[in-house]
């Protein structure tokens, strides 16, 4: 499969989490609205996909859909907020190669407050236990960084280093996605010197790919002090969203929808070739957003490796002479 593309399937607006960062459980989409497996037997081939909402989960022909997505991608990630432990774990004893990651948003009661779901954090740490007990080796939290949970960011990330799984961070933003157009950081500087210990850590880890995930952390302190982007975005390009309407979108920052078409109604060729879809890309190429979110940085990244390698190789190199790495 030779392909760069990269998509995020959105299957439903659906949630059963009341996260204050996020509006989606107020605005669900009728079932009947869904994407069904016809629309996603069109999508294209992709190296890589996601698979998100609302929750996923919800769906009960989730395993249907992710049989027909592991005919078009490489890799396939699905994110959730880990409350159906049971229907995950039948889904992974099925494809025990696919990859989660399980929203956890600080320890038990920052996590619970944030998510709004009562023993919240219980029942996710149960759903990951369970799958490393299985054996699932695509594993990991993932964190939206905010006022109310910078401090339990290095206590969270060295759980999941103890753990053995993945640590993937986020931090607030505003879009038509999440119904959410108020997310603010209130004390930057505060948030900005949680995320640089967390740099610091990764920058000591062993692990290549960690290094990079230091990168990534000093691009989410630059989004929240409004900085620009350190890379351009390619979204519509490198990859798209998916909506659970059959939406082709290029990216779920933008405060309003832009479609490039339905996939419903079209094909793939005949959308990601339309006026309308460059029309899409030009609105990207102009946006000031400045949105720094994992599905639009890490295509970047790969695209343009040399400044993220020399950024590394040079805070490396300070942290070996004794230095601070420098990420202000």
């Amino acid at each position: 499969m030779k392909t760069n593309l990269h998509g995020s399937i959105i299957v439903t607006y659906r949630c059963n989490a009341r996260c204050n960062m996020c509006n989606v459980w107020q605005f669900p989409n009728n079932v009947k609205d869904e994407i069904d497996l016809d629309t996603v037997e069109k999508l294209p081939e992709m190296f890589f996909a996601n698979i998100t909402g609302g929750e996923p989960f919800i769906r009960r022909d989730l395993p249907e859909i992710i049989s027909l997505v592991r005919r078009k991608a490489r890799r396939i990630v699905i994110s959730s907020n880990g409350f159906f432990t049971q229907r995950i774990i039948a889904l992974f004893e099925k494809y025990p190669d696919l990859g989660i990651r399980i929203s956890v948003e600080g320890l038990p009661k920052t996590n619970d407050a944030i998510r709004g779901i009562p023993d919240g954090f219980d029942r996710t740490l149960r759903t990951l236990l369970a799958l490393r007990d299985m054996g699932i080796r695509d594993i990991g939290f993932g964190m939206t960084i905010q006022d109310l949970n910078a401090k339990d960011l290095i206590p969270l990330y060295r759980l999941a280093e103890a753990l053995g799984y993945e640590f993937a961070t986020a931090t607030l933003h505003n879009s038509h996605y999440f119904q959410k157009l108020d997310n603010h950081i209130n004390d930057v500087d505060a948030v900005s010197a949680e995320i640089e210990k967390l740099i610091f850590l990764l920058l000591k880890s062993r692990k290549i790919k960690e290094w990079f995930r230091a990168y990534f952390n000093y691009g989410l302190m630059h989004f929240i002090h409004g900085n620009p982007r350190l890379l351009p975005c390619e979204m519509g390009r490198d990859g798209f969203f998916l909506d659970p309407f059959g939406n082709v979108l290029a990216c779920n920052g933008m405060d309003s929808a832009m479609a490039m078409g339905n996939l419903r109604r079209q094909s793939w060729e005949d959308i990601w070739s339309s006026p309308q879809a460059e029309q899409v890309r030009r609105a990207v190429q102009n946006c000031r957003k400045n949105c720094w979110m994992i599905g639009s940085a890490a295509p970047a990244i790969r695209r343009r490796p040399l400044k993220p390698v020399l950024w590394v190789m040079k805070n490396k190199m300070r942290l070996a002479l004794g230095k601070k790495a420098c990420v202000r």
